[in-house]
């Protein structure tokens, strides 16, 4: 009796984390910029994506939506110094993401990053919202992180400028560095907002 029980909860779970992963997926895109690749979260449906300043340095980019449409994207703000850029392209009615209040987060929530990892497109994996404060040292590569999201979760190059978002798929932060093994900072969706 407990095994049935345990398959049926297992079952409907590992179904409801298929479906959060698929709706997130949806807004998470693939930049290209000629020199490398990285992520970006669809902010509004009319075609404004976020991503890290690092993903897209110059003022053009090439944009690949989840299913497979390409866009000429071009960068109409970026703030090297928070690490942040926004990429418009000609489209409308995107899946874009809701955006969560990074500042409403607990430490101990789970958090789920999507991006294109070493070229793995869509890859979704799951942490611990660590904390969100200033990092010992201020900044790194050029990059200020006075506010920063710290999170328990693997990411790889490509990660860089998808979502970091809570367990009801609103956006919290923006990934931008691994700091080490399991160890992550996100730009805050309040500090993306402001």
């Amino acid at each position: 009796m407990a095994s049935t029980i345990l398959r049926a909860v297992g079952g409907a779970l590992a179904a409801e984390l298929g479906t959060f992963a698929e709706r997130v997926r949806a807004g998470v895109v693939r930049i290209t910029n000629g020199r490398g690749a990285g992520s970006g979260t669809i902010w509004h449906e009319d075609g404004l994506i976020v991503t890290n300043y690092h993903v897209v340095p110059g003022e053009r980019a090439k944009v690949t939506l989840a299913d497979g449409r390409e866009f000429p994207g071009t960068v109409v703000a970026n703030l090297p110094e928070r690490d942040l850029a926004v990429i418009r392209v000609a489209a409308a009615g995107l899946p874009a993401l809701p955006v969560g209040d990074s500042t409403a987060l607990r430490v101990g929530e789970i958090v789920v990053a999507v991006g294109h990892p070493l070229g793995v497109p869509g890859a979704v994996t799951f942490g611990i919202y660590s904390g969100t404060g200033p990092i010992e040292g201020g900044a790194r590569n050029g990059r200020h992180f006075r506010e920063a999201i710290l999170a328990d979760i693997e990411l790889r190059p490509g990660n860089s400028g998808g979502p970091l978002v809570n367990a009801r798929g609103e956006v919290i932060g923006i990934n931008a560095m691994v700091m080490g093994p399991r160890t992550a900072l996100a730009v805050p969706s309040a500090t993306v907002v402001r």
